[in-house]
């Protein structure tokens, strides 16, 4: 195993941006950047042994610095949305930005995680390289309470996993919903669709989504509607069937929070095949829940290798508690985070080949 790091340019203010690339001893890697912990990059085999980048992002800071459809970004406080911004805690009630269309919160507001230096501390190992970026966001930063002290590892290992292990302690009670936001293609990041790519999903039930894409409090189950893929769906066979399914139209496609069959054990989560090229993704996590995203509004141009990035070039499988948990204390789990406790949740996105 090995680490290489290279300069990948400056932020607007001048601060030096490094890459930092983890190669196992197949030629597999991940590159990732210590701007907003960052992942820039997922190059692994096909079935052939043909290496692609399956990561849709950018070769340039620029890109990263600017609106980049959060392209691996780490997303928080909270990944995902909170009605109206609001929310209450210990008898506090607590106005975040509104920046989803200027009705809702997402993402960690105006100036998410993704937004700012992050320490890297990189480690070389026989089996595996990891890299863990350190910052702590003040008290009131995008008006969340108390100073959460956060650290995001990556880790590569020698039989193509990704480890994303996202840690975090508070002096104060709140909200704390780390995820990972990258756009996968297994077919390559050029590929152009995620249409050709089977998804599934250990999922009996959606928390359904309004109009704005917030959850209405109550569950959904996915019998008999595009949203089913406990075995498995080709996902353009499930974009076909926008019109028949009121719950993707809002979103135009996939942008769904799956509420996972085994809770909050350690367990499978999704898989995502591409019978073309043999690559196969799995999703392991102990997180409650999982938002898939099918890049349902995504139009960027200046991708790597001069790459437009269009709508459905990419799929998310975002691991995470329910989105606007805060106002719906029915769903499973909790984001509040309490002084003296410890978040330390782990996702794991294994490559695999079907020979």
């Amino acid at each position: 195993m090995s680490i290489s790091i290279k300069p990948f340019g400056q932020t607007k203010d001048g601060q030096q941006v490094n890459q930092y690339t983890l190669t196992n001893a197949s030629g597999a890697s991940i590159s990732v950047i210590d701007w907003g912990a960052i992942l820039t990059s997922i190059i692994v085999p096909d079935r052939d042994g043909n290496m692609a980048d399956v990561a849709l992002g950018f070769d340039s800071m620029e890109k990263y610095g600017g609106k980049h459809g959060s392209m691996g970004d780490t997303v928080g406080r909270y990944g995902n949305r909170i009605g109206k911004g609001k929310f209450t805690l210990d008898g506090v009630d607590y106005q975040l930005a509104l920046n989803d269309h200027g009705v809702n919160h997402l993402h960690g507001g105006n100036r998410g995680f993704d937004a700012y230096m992050w320490e890297a501390k990189p480690t070389e190992g026989k089996y595996q390289d990891s890299v863990a970026f350190h910052r702590v966001s003040p008290d009131g930063e995008e008006n969340y309470p108390g100073n959460l002290d956060v650290t995001v590892t990556y880790t590569w290992d020698a039989d193509n996993n990704l480890i994303i292990r996202y840690e975090a302690t508070t002096d104060k009670a709140t909200l704390c919903n780390l995820t990972n936001h990258t756009y996968f293609n297994l077919a390559g990041h050029d590929h152009g669709t995620i249409r050709d790519h089977v998804v599934f999903i250990d999922a009996d039930v959606i928390t359904p989504v309004d109009e704005g894409l917030i959850p209405t409090g109550s569950y959904m189950p996915v019998a008999y509607t595009p949203l089913d893929m406990r075995e498995g769906l080709l996902l353009g066979d499930g974009l076909d069937a926008i019109d028949t399914c009121p719950q993707m139209q809002p979103a135009g496609g996939y942008d769904h929070n799956f509420v996972l069959r085994k809770g909050e054990a350690v367990g499978m989560c999704a898989c995502v095949v591409h019978e073309e090229t043999g690559r196969i993704m799995e999703v392991i996590t102990d997180q409650p829940a999982v938002q898939l995203y099918t890049a349902c509004t995504t139009d960027l141009e200046g991708g790597k290798d001069g790459a437009h990035y269009g709508q459905y070039s990419g799929l998310c499988l975002e691991t995470q508690h329910c989105p606007d948990d805060p106002n719906n204390p029915q769903f499973p789990g909790t984001t509040v985070l309490r002084p003296g406790e410890k978040y330390d949740t782990t996702t794991i996105y294994a490559f695999r080949v079907d020979e």
